[in-house]
């Protein structure tokens, strides 16, 4: 009986310091992040299509990667990302600039600890799960592919 009312006590209090979300203007924020960092891709896209016209589209669209993946880059490391990123939430996760701050974030943060124990190990302690399931799950694909 009495762990039941703790138990209750403590919900309460976690509700009480839980930061309330209000869902909708989230929702629109990502949302606008999302498409103001899609449509400066195609940007980049369409720019590089109209001075380098002999590339295909896979090059276009590596170049454009990479350009993203160096922006992101360069604003976490100033920390104009992290200021964005609060703002507009899941919308600055999603695409690959989420996944490029998340490699460079704690590379940057770990940087004292020098080039091995503190950039090189510390870049993939959010994104290296994400990498390892992403290359077991596309070899357990291929496998099934192959036998069906």
């Amino acid at each position: 009986m009495e762990t039941e009312k703790r138990n209750a006590n403590y919900k309460i209090y976690v509700e009480s310091k839980v930061p309330q979300t209000k869902a909708w203007p989230s929702l629109f924020k990502a949302f606008v992040l999302g498409g103001i960092i899609c449509a400066i891709g195609q940007g980049f896209f369409d720019i590089y299509a109209y001075f380098f016209p002999n590339l295909s589209e896979s090059e276009l669209t590596s170049c454009m990667l990479m350009t993203i993946i160096f922006i992101t880059c360069f604003l976490t490391g100033i920390g104009i990302y992290d200021v964005v990123g609060a703002w507009g939430g899941a919308g600055s996760v999603m695409p690959i600039t989420g996944f490029s701050n998340s490699i460079s974030s704690p590379s940057i943060e770990f940087k004292k600890e020098g080039i091995i124990y503190g950039i090189c190990v510390k870049m993939f302690t959010i994104a290296g799960p994400v990498i390892v399931c992403g290359v077991v799950g596309s070899i357990v694909c291929g496998f099934i592919g192959l036998f069906i």
